[in-house]
């Protein structure tokens, strides 16, 4: 997993003109996906006391972009804008989003296994699927802690990452799974 995003030049200026159009109407930006095969461009925002929104928030952010698309000739005619909170259970693609998520659920799907030298139960060194508390995130690894254990992983073995709380209150335990 690459913690850098890649934009080509025409998702780097709707990225740059998302997020002047989502701070000037005082919310985060939590993500920005521009798709060219159908000209559409996904904008995640939040508020960043509540860390979600609601529709007056997405529909008002959505009117933003109004005069820019009337104006910006870079913008594509048949340019679809969608915008929503990031949900609850969120993707985590970059830092920000890993630094955001400390201490919370999350799952992660695996590209590789885990090294098999390190003192970790079988079941958990063997599965590409695991979800618990994300402890730490370090330069080249994130530490979760799940069944009890510390488990770092690469971030080059981490295909997927997900906030993952649980929504029903129950103590679902967090294991390999």
């Amino acid at each position: 997993m690459e913690l850098e995003i890649k934009r080509s030049n025409l998702e780097q200026k709707f990225f740059e003109l998302t997020e002047k159009i989502v701070h000037e109407n005082n919310y985060a930006l939590y993500d920005v996906e521009y798709h060219s095969g159908s000209s559409t461009l996904r904008v995640f925002i939040m508020d960043p006391e509540t860390k979600t929104a609601v529709i007056e928030d997405c529909v008002k952010v959505d009117r933003a972009f109004d005069p820019y698309c009337e104006t910006e000739s870079w913008i594509p005619e048949d340019f679809t804008l969608e915008v929503s909170s990031p949900g609850v259970y969120r993707n985590i693609r970059s830092k920000q989003h890993f630094e955001s998520a400390l201490g919370e659920i999350i799952s992660v799907t695996l590209s590789g296994q885990l090294r098999q030298d390190l003192d970790l139960p079988n079941k958990i060194k063997k599965n590409k699927k695991l979800r618990g508390k994300l402890l730490k995130l370090e330069n080249e690894h994130i530490e979760l802690e799940v069944e009890q254990a510390p488990v770092q992983i690469p971030f080059e073995v981490l295909k997927k990452a997900s906030l993952d709380p649980d929504l029903n209150g129950s103590s679902r335990e967090l294991k390999g799974e």
